[in-house]
């Protein structure tokens, strides 16, 4: 019998795009070359002029006519969603037991999904599992560093994961990109609809993490590409990069840090999760809080920054003295 672990049907492909003709041929292909090979690719596109549909259909369709090949199912969208709405309209239409995400740009390496596949094995409580990725350039050219190194995962992150405390680790910040990630379906019953506040692995990865369990494997399984028209990428984390965030205004940042932290608490409040999850997304929502009724005055803000840091709310749900000198410099507006 042929082993679980290789059945084609286990895999959908939720593939969102928009005018990515430049790349998505090669990201097709990639996916079309896997083993096991995935029983449906779904895309959901947004509103692309570039004839990125026709490509995609034109690949799958060559790989039909020699024989097996998925099935295509395709939603264009007349007007544009939006980056985390469209991967919700794609992966709600997606039928099997997993869902691989993927983006227009990026190449999927020989035996990814087999090596995913094996992670899910006789784990019923994974939900969600990222990997590492090589980052390269728009023209497939290695960039010397990986995704793990430009997010600067530090060692404590990663000692939270490997001993389940994924949820606690990713209440200070996001630690799975959607390009390299699986989900199983099930979770799909409490993730969606996804609210606008959240970018949609971000949601999928917390609330994997609050009702199962997730996982981020250290192998590179994506080629992850780079360039100008990247909807959000993985830039180098160079201190002018970094004193930039410092000197961005911080009014509207914050806000939206409330408003995720809040519409976190109201799903959590329907789903069957534990009075210790909840606990940690209400005490996330009241840093949040504070964070965001600072003072303009930056001398004023020091007492109440000073009192996080010593109550361990920037340690627990941001990152550290990195965010309470981010709060304590930035200007209000």
């Amino acid at each position: 019998m042929t082993p679980r672990t290789v059945e084609r049907d286990r895999f959908s492909v939720a593939l969102c795009t928009r005018n990515g003709a430049r790349y998505v041929g090669e990201q097709v292909e990639s996916i079309l070359g896997q083993v096991p090979s995935p029983s449906e690719i779904v895309v959901s596109d947004d509103d692309s002029s570039d004839g990125t549909l026709g490509v995609i259909s034109a690949a799958v369709e060559a790989r039909r006519a020699v024989g097996g090949g998925p099935v295509l199912k395709i939603m264009a969208n007349a007007e544009p969603l939006g980056v985390t709405a469209n991967f919700g309209q794609a992966v709600a239409a997606c039928t099997c037991e997993l869902i691989a995400l993927s983006d227009q740009d990026d190449v999927w390496h020989a035996g990814r999904l087999r090596r995913i596949a094996l992670e899910f094995e006789g784990r019923p409580r994974l939900l969600a599992v990222g990997s590492d990725a090589r980052l390269v350039d728009g023209d497939g050219r290695l960039l010397g560093r990986s995704l793990s190194e430009s997010l600067e995962v530090s060692r404590r992150e990663r000692s939270r994961l490997a001993r389940g405390d994924a949820f606690g680790a990713l209440m200070g910040r996001n630690l799975f990109t959607g390009a390299t990630m699986v989900v199983r379906r099930d979770l799909l019953r409490h993730a969606l609809p996804f609210p606008a506040s959240w970018v949609h692995d971000e949601w999928l990865a917390v609330i994997a993490s609050a009702v199962g369990e997730v996982a981020i494997l250290p192998d590179e399984l994506t080629d992850y590409r780079q360039h100008s028209l990247n909807a959000i990428g993985a830039p180098r984390p160079t201190l002018a990069h970094k004193l930039g965030r410092l000197a961005a205004p911080r009014t509207e940042r914050n806000e939206r840090l409330v408003a995720r932290a809040r519409d976190l608490v109201e799903r959590l409040d329907i789903l069957d999760v534990g009075d210790d999850v909840r606990s940690i997304a209400r005490a996330k929502l009241r840093h949040e809080e504070v964070r965001r009724s600072l003072p303009r005055s930056r001398v004023l803000r020091l007492p109440r920054i000073v009192g996080e840091c010593v109550g361990g709310g920037y340690r627990d749900y941001g990152r550290g003295a990195r965010d309470a000198l981010r709060d304590l410099v930035q200007p209000a507006s």
